[in-house]
């Protein structure tokens, strides 16, 4: 790998903070914008200042399924607390996205406190997080915290997912974890959409569109395959 893939995420965000009198810096994350099904889930990871960085650690995208699972047991032993956020496929569909994202890490940030400050990926926010806040394009490949955050999210995120796939077969939820592959597309247009379906993106309220107009039975017949599965 070359660029910015390649660069591990370091400590100095966090040592600015930690060298202000900022002693509880969380990073924040989310996973799920993307996907059309399933809720956004956010994760807040609060470090030790004497921690030894562990070894891996880079943005979760970066990184294999195998790769996520070892790191989060020992982010998990490493952190002083981690908190989780969801936003529900209801308030996905009442305040769009990007709001409910927010919604999603306040509540994060909300079950670890009391934090000093908060470093949260993404571009400038102006929301009120309960506590100060500096955001970081690309927080997830250049802050060691952030990095946490984004490997916790989408590890909890996706045993979610796979545990759902189990009460609804047929759409690859295992393997693609709610984005738009091929196959969860393909089950989308042969089995309709599930309650856990975000009905205001497009692919989904196509299909609810087409089933409207030509209303049919549909057979249950799609195999799993994991090959285009985004990590």
């Amino acid at each position: 790998m070359s660029g910015l893939t390649s660069i591990a995420p370091t400590l100095n965000f966090e040592c600015d903070l930690w060298g202000k009198g900022h002693t509880r810096v969380a990073g924040v994350d989310e996973v799920g914008l993307g996907c059309l099904a399933g809720p956004l889930i956010a994760a807040a990871v609060l470090l030790p200042q004497d921690l030894v960085p562990i070894i891996g650690i880079r943005d979760s995208k970066k990184l294999s399924e195998l790769q996520r699972n070892r790191l989060y047991g020992q982010i998990q032993q490493q952190s002083i607390a981690i908190g989780i956020g969801v936003a529900s496929v209801a308030e996905i569909e009442e305040m769009n996205v990007l709001q409910a994202s927010y919604r999603a890490m306040q509540r994060a940030i909300g079950r670890i406190q009391p934090l000093d400050h908060a470093l949260i990926d993404g571009r400038k926010i102006k929301v009120d997080f309960g506590v100060p806040i500096t955001t970081i394009i690309k927080g997830d490949i250049f802050s060691y915290s952030i990095a946490c955050a984004s490997i916790v999210a989408k590890v909890r995120r996706d045993r979610f997912m796979t545990r759902l796939a189990s009460r609804y077969p047929g759409y690859g939820w295992e393997c693609n974890r709610g984005y738009g592959t091929a196959q969860h597309l393909s089950g989308l247009r042969s089995l309709g959409i599930t309650p856990w379906h975000r009905k205001t993106y497009a692919p989904v309220r196509i299909v609810i569109e087409q089933l409207d107009l030509f209303p049919q039975s549909v057979p249950i017949a799609i195999a799993p395959d994991c090959s285009n599965a985004q990590a």
